[in-house]
């Protein structure tokens, strides 16, 4: 068991693409209801520490323990032109299953609601059917932001939120991960913007793949 503070716990991890090690004794606690931003210059080993907190990379060694679901936001992505889905169509995947173990099945009309909330909440809902290609990098990321909001994960994981971005966008993209983490959710994102990662409630800083105070 964890802290009953902390929404996920890692310790000791360790990660290396062949000989070049990424990550070397990483140890991070992400608590509920706070953003954490994970600092560090390019290459410190962000991007792979992320992946492995989300679970779509594991360490070499070290653990992960997570409370709850976890959403992961990455930088850039594409859906290929000959399946057209729209941004209602992504966020709707959301609902697919369950938001965790704890919680049962929902019927059609809470996804429904599920799937109108979480449009609302990053303003996207005015571009519901448009295609999801179409969207600008940033309202790509409101709409994955908006998926893991209707699967009701209770933990967000970023890759570079503002990378791209224009600043009232940069703006916009903080207003809603911090309105998250008000609602109790656990928030961390990878960032070099420095205005996020002084309006965070943590930071973590990695050099060469190492938890640097």
């Amino acid at each position: 068991m964890i802290s009953s503070d902390s929404a996920l716990r890692a310790r000791n991890l360790h990660f290396s693409f062949g000989d070049a090690p990424a990550l070397v004794g990483v140890d991070l606690d992400l608590e509920w209801g706070k953003v954490t931003a994970i600092a560090g210059p390019n290459g410190a080993g962000k991007s792979t520490l992320i992946e492995i907190l989300a679970g779509v990379r594991k360490p070499a060694t070290g653990t992960v323990d997570r409370e709850d679901d976890v959403a992961l936001v990455v930088q850039r992505v594409t859906t290929p032109d000959a399946l057209p889905l729209t941004v209602h169509d992504v966020v709707n995947m959301g609902t697919w299953g369950v938001s965790s173990s704890r919680a049962p099945k929902t019927g059609a009309r809470e996804r429904k609601a599920r799937v109108a909330e979480a449009l609302a909440r990053v303003q996207l809902t005015e571009l519901s059917s448009s295609p999801f290609n179409a969207l600008s990098g940033g309202q790509r990321q409101r709409a994955l932001l908006a998926q893991g909001i209707a699967r009701r994960a209770r933990i967000f994981l970023l890759d570079e939120p503002a990378a791209g971005l224009d600043l009232e966008s940069r703006q916009r993209t903080r207003a809603m991960l911090a309105a998250e983490a008000a609602r109790g959710a656990a928030v961390a994102c990878v960032s070099h913007d420095e205005e996020a990662i002084a309006a965070a409630d943590h930071v973590v800083t990695l050099i060469a793949g190492r938890r640097v105070s």
